[in-house]
């Protein structure tokens, strides 16, 4: 019944051009673009349509002529975990309870390092448990994890692929090992070591295993934990294997965990690929000059791919990447302001700098969704958003989102211009889809950022969907070229 609803109110859209002309009315200014809400509604019909099919898998493969470049296929949650809910707004809920999750990791992530930093030397300080410590039962939040999109990648020898969480946002690559004491459903068999002829526990004193933020010893060989903000967590051991891209490459030696207790996470993937800016992480242990993403957007049917060593586009808008010297995981940008129907917003330069304790700064994260802005910022958007859009029928809060519209009578409308201002002048303006998302099957869209009451900013991956992401990692850059899927 629900999906009869969505295709009548998508027909009635498409049908009705008098709405069209007086939703369009407004057009006129020089800083407003076209919104295409019919297109909007159309993905939504189409990813609860009983007869949607998830992706099939698709071999990895480079498709770069350089040698030296390797691409693999990115895929939208969706096409893994096929939606359950029957109607877009419960989505949508399940969707936001993953994504502040994800944000409670982070921001522990980020106090934790704080904390943990030995003033005195300037060095983190590295926690060492017992092996029991790593065992203790921890209740776990949201079970489905923060994981939006996900890559196959080969593990083992001889290689077996497995569907990965992308994450910018952490150091360790994981994946659940058999034996299990506790593992959550995947898509895949769970990865085996005994079946692998390159598969080597690493010993305590294991330069790798002093990486570890938190490590035990166990029977000679070093073990790992990782916990995230919503009470879940993988513990096993650290090894390393063998990491393979389809026929395009492969990497002996990288340092992964090989989880066999795993509450809460990502369920559907087999585990998690690290591509943060730590020892530990996937493109520093292979080496990666640089690597880039697209996401697609979550509703449709499509997949783009992750690059490693690929040359950024020519188009791109530059960004300086900074360090934090506090925690080196995250990849924080030189955001200079905000800007909105081409008016620049009254924010503190001080907002989006990190400060000499390591706090503030803003980050371009992989696994969170909504834009966390600080409250002062978010206020400021908000505000100006309002202002401009006074021609749309406001449709009141939902959910974590304070901002929203009642867009089912229209097929097209204009919005004001949104867009990043970055260091050294550039600017990366946003298309309205990566601004005014819609959160339920009736035609309600909201204006996708949100406060947050922590120092540190996020700009998450719906104002990334079509736009491809390159981390220059040799010369701290960042590059955004939209229409780049």
């Amino acid at each position: 019944m629900a999906q009869f609803r969505l295709f009548l109110l998508f027909i009635s859209l498409v049908s009705v051009p008098c709405v069209l002309s007086r939703s369009l009315s407004s057009s006129s200014h020089p800083h407003s673009q076209i919104f295409d809400v019919a297109a909007s509604i159309e993905k939504i019909v189409q990813l609860l349509s009983p007869t949607t099919q998830n992706f099939q898998q698709e071999a990895i493969k480079n498709t770069h002529s350089n040698s030296s470049s390797i691409s693999v296929s990115i895929y939208p949650r969706s096409a893994l975990v096929k939606p359950r809910h029957k109607d877009y707004a419960a989505l949508t809920l399940s969707r936001l309870e993953r994504d502040s999750a994800r944000v409670s990791s982070l921001t522990m992530k980020l106090q934790l390092a704080l904390n943990n930093f030995n003033h005195s030397d300037l060095k983190p300080v590295q926690t060492m448990l017992q092996p029991e410590d790593l065992q203790t039962p921890i209740t776990s939040g949201a079970s489905q994890g923060s994981g939006e999109y996900f890559t196959r990648l080969g593990l083992g020898q001889p290689a077996k692929e497995f569907y990965m969480v992308l994450d910018t946002g952490s150091d360790i690559t994981w994946v659940q090992c058999e034996p299990c004491s506790d593992c959550y459903q995947q898509s895949d068999p769970i990865f085996n070591p005994s079946s692998s002829s390159t598969y080597s526990q690493l010993s305590c004193n294991a330069a790798q295993c002093s990486a570890l933020q938190v490590s035990a010893c166990g029977s000679q060989s070093c073990l790992y934990q990782v916990s995230y903000g919503d009470g879940s967590f993988t513990v096993g051991e650290f090894a390393t294997e063998t990491v393979s891209f389809g026929n395009s490459g492969s990497f002996p030696k990288v340092a992964i965990g090989c989880g066999h207790d795993n509450e809460g996470l990502f369920v559907g993937a087999a585990g998690l690929i690290a591509l943060g800016r730590g020892s530990l992480s996937l493109p520093t242990q292979i080496k990666a000059s640089s690597f880039s993403y697209c996401f697609v957007d979550r509703d449709s049917a499509s997949s783009s791919t992750l690059d490693f060593n690929s040359a950024r586009p020519g188009d791109s808008v530059i960004a300086p990447l900074l360090r934090n010297s506090r925690r080196s995981t995250f990849f924080y940008v030189g955001l200079t302001g905000i800007s909105v129907g081409g008016e620049m917003l009254s924010i503190p330069a001080s907002v989006f700098q990190i400060d000499g304790s390591g706090n503030g700064g803003i980050i371009v994260d992989s696994g969170t969704a909504v834009t966390r802005l600080q409250s002062s910022a978010y206020n400021a958007l908000r505000d100006s958003f309002v202002k401009y859009t006074q021609h749309l029928p406001s449709a009141g809060k939902f959910a974590l989102f304070d901002t929203c519209y009642d867009l089912s009578s229209m097929r097209r409308t204009s919005v004001p211009t949104l867009a990043f201002h970055f260091s050294g002048g550039k600017t990366l303006s946003l298309h309205p889809k990566n601004y005014l998302i819609p959160v339920d099957s009736s035609g309600k869209f909201c204006l996708a950022f949100a406060p947050t009451e922590g120092s540190l900013s996020i700009i998450g991956n719906i104002q990334q969907q079509g736009t491809r992401v390159s981390y220059d990692l040799a010369n701290n850059l960042v590059g955004f070229s939209p229409d780049k899927c």
